[in-house]
């Protein structure tokens, strides 16, 4: 999708989306008023942005290999298509603080213990997760050795003991993944930004679900395929609840909950 077509997009959906006063269910209500709109400075936040801030400034370069549709952009004024500079992938494929803070939030309202993350990248969305309830466990899944090593690094430095990075293809991993649970209380998708892929995830996941079971789907107006993704995930019949942030879609598949759709303002 190009800027033109995405910026367009954002407008479509923040004149769409509902605030607060226009929420009438009251799971949704509480959910937006305490995680989302929750601005208090928790001293993780500076904790793990004090770690971003290391990885722009560096600029080791790394072999990466990439499973997932990528970032065209981390190939430009590169030496090799399978080098990059850690601060060029820190700048481009970490979650902004914004929307990595609201993963931490979420998982302190939801209270998961069972956390899966497709995409590591160099950690900082996994640290937010990982941190919110120390006692739970949380497995990211990472394509890329070099790149998994950092992160590792990463939930060292913040002295995180109940993550765990397991490295592979995600077409190979993620099952066995899955494997490891009765159930799954929470996954966060953010490693493969393509419409097959995705969806195969989804439905390996979803024989896994509970009833407290949520989904997040990062990126899910990144290209026109992610947009027909996000809409096949959030009509599939287990699916409750679906907020869309544009940035990021959340399925919720409690059976308590009137099925509805929301765009949400965030």
């Amino acid at each position: 999708m190009n800027k033109i077509s995405f910026v367009l997009n954002y407008i479509r959906y923040f004149i769409k989306a509902d605030s607060n006063h226009d929420i009438h269910s009251p799971f949704i209500f509480k959910l937006v008023t305490e995680a989302f709109n929750d601005k208090s400075p928790y001293p993780v936040y500076a904790e793990i942005e004090k770690i971003r801030s290391r990885l722009l400034k560096d600029n080791t370069k790394i072999c990466v290999e990439d499973f997932g549709a990528g970032n065209t952009l981390l190939n430009k004024n590169n030496h090799s298509e399978n080098e990059r500079i850690v601060k060029d992938i820190a700048t481009k494929s970490a979650k902004p603080a914004k929307y990595a803070q609201l993963l931490y939030r979420l998982v302190r309202f939801l209270q998961p213990q069972s956390l899966i993350e497709v995409g590591t990248s160099l950690g900082i969305s996994g640290c937010y997760q990982a941190v919110a309830i120390p006692g739970s466990k949380f497995i990211t899944c990472e394509g890329c050795a070099s790149i998994a090593a950092i992160a590792h690094e990463n939930f060292n430095q913040l002295q995180i003991k109940n993550a765990e990075i397991v490295i592979g293809n995600f077409d190979n991993i993620f099952q066995q993944v899955l494997n490891r649970f009765v159930t799954i209380d929470w996954i966060f998708f953010d490693g493969n930004h393509r419409k097959t892929p995705t969806l195969n995830y989804f439905y390996q996941a979803v024989k896994k679900i509970n009833q407290n079971t949520v989904f997040i789907f990062d990126d899910i107006n990144w290209s026109d395929e992610m947009k027909e993704t996000w809409d096949e995930i959030k009509q599939h019949s287990s699916v409750t609840v679906s907020i869309d942030i544009y940035m990021m879609g959340i399925v919720f598949f409690n059976k308590d909950l009137s099925r509805q759709h929301f765009v949400i303002r965030y």
